[in-house]
């Protein structure tokens, strides 16, 4: 899976426990009609594909979705999830709204323009709805 849009934050990296377990964390507002805030954590040897990238800066993150399930100590069963990133690259900001777009070919011949774009024999007729 893929999330793009552009960098909102990039944290440090934080150890945790004597294991060596490090984690950085990275949020991308999304290029969307309601953009979302998305915090990605990058981990062990991947924090490291941070160190080039800063805010403002329009991305494409691969990701993988994780979850978990912890129970606590009164029993009840609880799940998390979290968003994981193992690749990042720089990509190519959106054209904004209304921007520039490719024009369809136009016909070269009067004949060209009322042409259909495909035949219809009877014997293909089929007796969809729609």
């Amino acid at each position: 899976m893929e999330v793009s849009g552009r960098i909102k934050m990039i944290d440090e990296t934080k150890a945790f426990g004597s294991n060596g377990f490090k984690k950085r964390e990275i949020v991308v507002t999304t290029d969307e009609q309601y953009p979302q805030h998305i915090m990605i954590e990058f981990t062990q040897d991947k924090c490291d594909l941070l160190n080039n990238y800063k805010a403002g800066e329009p991305v494409k993150i691969s990701i993988n979705l994780r979850g978990r399930e912890w129970v606590n100590p009164q029993g009840e069963t609880k799940y998390f999830n979290s968003i994981q990133g193992w690749r990042i690259e720089k990509a190519q900001p959106e054209a904004p709204q209304g921007g520039s777009y490719q024009q369809a070919p136009q016909p070269t011949s009067a004949s060209d323009a009322f042409e259909p774009a495909t035949s219809f024999k009877e014997e293909e007729h089929d007796d969809l709805p729609f």
